[in-house]
């Protein structure tokens, strides 16, 4: 069964979706892909699965967490599948080209599917797409805004140590 909360955090609330046993969605309320509300399903509040998504959430806000252990079962083909597994391999505090991520992917020559992919990614966050840059480290597209991008980069950036800024 489909259903929702809504978690509030320093980029602004967060509504996390999950569907049976997995998150399927976490966004921002101004997020350029976020499903209609219908597609939520009721809100649920004290759902085991989604207390724990929030509470992650809130520990990575607080400088307590770098990595999520969260079920997640994202909806996408196989192509954005692979891309979403390689954003959860960047590590925190650092940042990656589409065009690397391409290269890493065995598709050298996919930079600009590697950015579609990335931008189509529902799980903002605990997927971290926001650690993408462009080829020469500046900040581009972001479904959360190029503000949120910004903010995450620098709550990160800390993390980044000897390897200095991330953008």
């Amino acid at each position: 069964m489909r259903r929702h909360t809504v978690v509030d955090s320093p980029v602004g609330p967060l509504t996390v979706i999950a569907d049976g046993d997995a998150l399927i969605g976490i966004y921002v309320e101004d997020h350029g892909r976020t499903p209609v509300v219908a597609e939520h399903g009721p809100r649920r509040d004290e759902d085991p699965l989604l207390a724990r998504a929030g509470a992650q959430l809130g520990e990575y806000f607080a400088g307590q967490r770098q990595d999520f252990d969260l079920p997640l079962a994202p909806p996408g083909d196989a192509f954005r599948q692979r891309v979403w597994r390689a954003l959860r391999g960047i590590p925190y505090g650092q940042t990656r080209s589409y065009s690397a991520l391409a290269v890493e992917l065995g598709q050298p020559g996919a930079a600009q599917a590697v950015g579609r992919a990335n931008g189509a990614n529902p799980l903002s966050i605990v997927v971290p797409c926001h650690r993408v840059v462009g080829a020469d480290g500046s900040l581009t597209g972001y479904a959360g805004g190029l503000a949120r991008k910004r903010w995450l980069l620098a709550h990160e950036e800390p993390a980044a140590g000897d390897a200095g800024r991330l953008f």
